[in-house]
């Protein structure tokens, strides 16, 4: 598959699905995040946005995986010829909201699924990559190194990851699934700048501003 179709895909996209890895579970805390928390590396005027009252969002790198076709209870044997291509996506939480809401047992949708709150970079196509589990993403904020990680050191690999979600839902051309992030997560407020990538395939940048809301008045 070509770059410009990998990439058309995400304009398919029905749903973004995130995971909790947690302390080495038997299998994957999963949760959604609507369409519209997520904007294309390179979009006009992109900045990920920080509602008030907060004074930062947390940020999370994470390899994202983007599915090519229907997947219904796939095999992990034949889960990767469901695979488009990989991406990197940043998993924007609010973390107050998060605390507040895991505190009280609620959903974390306020905390993950606002406006702006996935970023995503240009696809990369599954053709382009030799090993999937080899590869380097990172984050930086103001240039300073927040994140480094490595797919190797991926809880989950990801036929599993396919072949599982796709026993519990159905999985759609251009749904994309976030396969977690590695240490070094930490807030990021208004006015700074994050830089990520794929190493060697894909970079982005994004400011943090201020959201701006219309006037009650």
């Amino acid at each position: 598959m070509a770059a410009a179709e990998a990439q058309k895909l995400l304009e398919a996209s029905t749903k973004i699905i995130g995971y909790d890895p947690g302390n080495v579970p038997k299998v994957p805390t999963l949760f959604l995040k609507p369409t519209s928390s997520f904007f294309h590396a390179g979009t006009a005027n992109a900045a990920i946005e920080v509602p008030e009252p907060l004074e930062s969002l947390r940020h999370e790198a994470e390899f994202a995986i983007v599915i090519s076709r229907r997947a219904r209870d796939v095999p992990e044997a034949s889960a990767m010829d469901y695979v488009a291509g990989y991406a990197l996506a940043l998993d924007m939480t609010a973390k107050e909201i998060q605390v507040a809401a895991k505190s009280a047992g609620l959903p974390w949708a306020l905390a993950k699924g606002q406006d702006t709150f996935t970023p995503i970079s240009a696809v990369v196509p599954k053709s382009a990559v030799t090993d999937p589990h080899d590869l380097e993403f990172w984050l930086k904020v103001d240039d300073e190194l927040r994140q480094k990680g490595s797919t190797s050191d991926m809880i989950f690999k990801i036929p599993y990851i396919v072949s599982y979600i796709s026993s519990i839902m159905t999985l759609m051309e251009g749904d994309v699934i976030l396969t977690g992030t590695p240490a070094g997560v930490g807030p990021v407020r208004v006015g700074q700048k994050i830089k990520a990538g794929i190493t060697g395939f894909v970079d982005m940048e994004f400011d943090a501003q201020r959201r701006k809301r219309p006037s009650s008045t």
